[in-house]
């Protein structure tokens, strides 16, 4: 049955009319329910032994047409739609995103979830239903404020199942409730993705804002991801999720161990879980506990299968990722774990002394990552620089004992979205210069460097772009209302809001331009300085940065002697939908995080793929990119690694002295505390960020601001040489390949799961 034939009968079924007589939202859940069963139709995904990837975050963005695309049937059915003069794009305007994940760290999960399935590998996601997500961002006063994000609407891609499974927080039993999204590979079979939710949740309890009773479990336990952890009650309902997850994702695996009909001793054999980040790590005790108590293991026996079983992968340095939750927490929420953690510490002290590598500090508190190191056969960092990182310094003592289970696996991402869905034109252009191959093989990418000096394809490229920043232009005026010149550069900074990231210092480099301008030196090119970022409702410097950025926004987008010439847009409610917008009209992909402190990276990969060239530190997964793409088509600034790690080691880094001995400097700093910008913004915000920049600047903003300035002048110069600029773009796309998901995920299976 064709598309068109097969959509007419949903549509039928569901509404007694004709595709051409429906509404677009009743064509979109035509759509969806069609998609769904053409999905099942492919089957799922056998093996003798399956990976679960378990994260607390999954920003999966809207499905479908990642779907359609991996099922083959995109063009059929937008061909199918026109002729019934139905637009597919409109169509896909309607769906509402699922808020599931914040950052990276849970983009990575999504794209590694459709790549395991891509590879025709069995292995599912297991994390958490959240019915309001993060947040949703709404600016207020050129002020961050927070709104619930209610994105779960009765027809979508979750599935209710009939698995429900009892939680016990020492003697409170909570029941969950399974739901699933399935997760189909590039045409190929289909995984799941398991989210767990409680049967109690009740949403009315959300008030004003995002705020709620964080002590009361039963009905607020799957409401928000990364709840506000500012106090004791903030702190315990994380540890409440965590183990929320672990338990059922526990129960859920000796489940379907027990349906294949394998034995548990030989969990290993059958089964790999990946531990992302530290936040799933309480599966390694609970799966102890389940064993022993439940199974008839000896504590050896338990020990020994799980240690065989579970994988670690780091994602950052930064100590707050690196939870450690005092026992006092522990035993009041998951008082059952208390003693088998005691026993995975006693056994890992009686055979290291070193206080560095104990479970169990002299603080009482324990540290989740050292769990998984001393409890998991594999450590990756997932960057080359972040493993060489982790071995060197930060985690040292453990490469000093296990050296044989560290590992780099570099991140990647999926080209299904990041291309084939997102920038469908430049796909197009692409399959016909080289043919599909790419499409499977990434790597296949690289046989656009024998076209880099055919001209009428350069201009494609480039004309492909131009219309994508006019597509960005348009929406920008419909959804923010500010109106940006298409061509000017779009110099684009698309991250969470985090002082590493260095969003602080882009804005400083605006301040300078702004100055500059007002000075007389006006740029030959028009500059629009695109950003989107949210801020965790804690993190108070952080939403003082986005108040600096949205006044800067107001100063300079109506200042009259500037806004010919440059632009400032901050947009709201940043997400996938908005980045698969933004990647393909940017010119300049700003990755400027201090060098040692960003993993990897996966927003600089993105922008390569889709022809923008990278303005960044030697940081992360910029230090591969630049050795893919070589020093004539990357601009790297900044302070190396090594280097910013001696400045921590020695606490000599004071940023006073940098503010004192530089002019310009000086000037920029100076200035977010001008009348101009205090009239327009929040005096004690903006005073505290300044305060923040001159006295303290952890993340040494002003240690590479000079070379900053200088780069990225220089690059706007460089812009300017459009036959550079076109071979930049090219070599970039043309080197991405390195970096596509299925590449890392091969790897994770060649040397950390060994599924087939």
């Amino acid at each position: 049955m064709g598309v068109k034939t097969n959509l007419e009968a949903v549509a039928q079924k569901m509404y007694g009319k004709a595709v051409k007589e429906l509404e677009d939202k009743q064509l979109y859940f035509a759509i969806l329910n069609m998609t769904k069963d053409m999905m099942k139709d492919k089957g799922v995904i056998k093996g003798t032994k399956k990976i679960y990837y378990i994260s607390a975050e999954f920003l999966i963005g809207k499905l479908l047409s990642n779907n359609l695309i991996n099922l083959g049937i995109y063009d059929e059915l937008e061909a199918a739609l026109k002729e019934d003069g139905k637009e597919l794009s409109r169509i896909e305007e309607i769906e509402p995103e699922p808020s599931l994940g914040n950052g990276g760290l849970g983009r990575l999960a999504a794209c590694f979830l459709d790549s395991i399935a891509s590879l025709g590998l069995s292995g599912d996601g297991i994390g958490l239903n959240y019915h309001f997500g993060l947040f949703k961002q709404v600016f207020k006063d050129r002020m961050q404020t927070a709104e619930k994000n209610d994105w779960i609407e009765d027809q979508s891609w979750l599935t209710k199942t009939d698995i429900s499974f009892p939680v016990y927080f020492g003697k409170k039993k909570v029941m969950s409730r399974l739901y699933d999204i399935d997760v189909i590979g590039y045409e190929q079979g289909m995984n799941k993705l398991h989210l767990f939710d409680i049967e109690t949740i009740d949403e009315s309890i959300v008030d004003k804002g995002i705020d709620f009773d964080k002590k009361d479990i039963d009905k607020n336990l799957t409401l928000f991801l990364y709840p506000d952890d500012s106090d004791e009650a903030g702190e315990q309902l994380r540890i409440y999720q965590q183990y929320f997850m672990v338990c059922n994702g526990v129960q859920l695996i000796l489940k379907e161990m027990k349906e294949n009909g394998f034995d548990l001793h030989k969990l290993n054999e059958h089964v790999v879980i990946q531990i992302n980040d530290t936040h799933p790590t309480m599966v390694i005790p609970e799966l102890i506990r389940v064993l022993t108590e439940d199974e008839g293991f000896d504590m050896d026996e338990a020990i020994d299968v799980v240690s065989k079983t579970c994988a670690y992968t780091n994602h950052t340095i930064l100590a707050e990722a690196l939870e450690k939750w005092p026992v006092k927490y522990l035993q009041k929420v998951v008082p059952q774990l208390m003693p088998i953690i005691w026993e995975l510490d006693k056994r890992a002290s009686i055979k290291f002394s070193d206080p560095k590598v104990q479970i169990i500090d002299n603080n009482m508190r324990v540290h989740m990552a050292h769990i998984d190191i001393h409890y998991g056969f594999s450590v990756n960092g997932v960057a080359a620089i972040h493993t060489k990182i982790l071995k060197e310094s930060e985690l040292n003592h453990f490469y000093k004992i296990y050296p044989e289970k560290f590992n780099n696996k570099t991140n990647g991402i999926t080209f299904r979205r990041w291309l084939l869905s997102c920038n469908r034109e430049l796909a197009a252009c692409i399959s016909k210069t080289i043919g599909d191959g790419y499409k499977k093989n990434a790597e296949e990418l690289e046989k656009l460097l024998e076209h880099k000096d055919d001209a009428a394809l350069l201009a494609e490229i480039k004309a492909i772009k131009k219309s994508k920043k006019t597509a960005l232009a348009n929406y920008l005026k419909e959804n923010e209302g500010q109106e940006i010149n298409p061509e000017s550069i779009y110099d684009i900074q698309i991250k969470r809001l985090h002082e590493y990231k260095r969003q602080q210092m882009n804005a400083l480099y605006i301040i300078h331009k702004y100055l500059e301008i007002k000075g007389g030196k006006k740029p030959s090119t028009p500059i629009t300085f695109i950003f989107g970022a949210k801020a965790a409702p804690a993190y108070v410097i952080a939403q003082d940065i986005i108040h600096l950025l949205l006044v800067l926004q107001e100063l300079v987008n109506n200042d009259p002697d500037v806004k010919d010439y440059m632009k400032v847009v901050m947009v709201e409610n940043y997400n996938v939908s908005y980045a698969e917008k933004l990647i393909p009209a940017c010119d300049i992909s700003e990755q400027i995080s201090l060098a040692s402190k960003e993993a990897s990276g996966t927003g600089n990969m993105k922008f390569m793929l889709n022809g923008a060239v990278t303005l960044g530190t030697s940081d992360g997964a910029n230090v591969e990119i630049h050795e893919l793409v070589g020093d004539d088509n990357i601009y790297i600034f900044g302070e190396k690694s090594e280097d910013v790690i001696k400045h921590y080691e020695k606490a000599d880094y004071v940023a006073k002295d940098f503010y004192e001995k530089s002019a310009v400097i000086k000037e920029a700093v100076d200035f977010i505390t001008s009348k101009e910008v205090l009239q327009a913004g929040n005096e004690e915000r903006l005073v505290r960020l300044q305060k923040e920049l001159i006295n303290k600047d952890w993340f040494m903003t002003l240690l590479d601001l000079e070379d900053y300035i200088a780069t990225k002048d220089r690059m706007f110069e460089d812009y300017k040489d459009e036959a550079k600029w076109e071979k930049m773009m090219l070599v970039n796309i043309a080197k991405a390949g390195f970096f596509s998901s299925d590449r890392t995920i091969a790897e994770y299976n060649r040397d950390i799961w060994k599924l087939k």
